[in-house]
């Protein structure tokens, strides 16, 4: 079978210059946030976990154990879902730091200093 082609709205970015300090911390508080954000997913998902234990071990609320079933399941849709968004963006990410361009800014310092 075939795949069908979808067009770009728009093309992929390329840089066209060298990246300076501020764009080369940009990067950097980019990847921490996508960390925060995957730590934040997880520590939500075992939240849920916990509160579904909570919700099947009530011998009180029988009738809601079902919550906590449910509970587990958003908590295994919350993890994987969190680990395809921060495996997606810093893939994303890598791009930029793989071009040649791109250089730690103690390097250039050093070469800066050396000539």
């Amino acid at each position: 079978m075939k795949k069908i082609k979808i067009p770009k709205i728009v093309s992929d970015y390329k840089n066209k210059e060298r990246i300076i300090l501020r764009d080369f911390l940009a990067l950097e508080r980019t990847t921490l946030a996508n960390e925060r954000t995957l730590f934040a997913y997880i520590r939500t998902s075992l939240y849920l976990v916990l509160g579904g234990i909570a919700l099947i071990q009530l011998e009180n609320l029988k009738k809601l154990v079902w919550l906590g079933y449910v509970a587990f399941a958003v908590s295994v849709f919350l993890i994987f879902f969190g680990l395809l968004r921060y495996f997606k963006l810093k893939s994303k990410l890598q791009k930029f730091y793989d071009e040649k361009d791109l250089e730690h800014p103690e390097e250039r310092y050093k070469k800066e200093k050396e000539n």
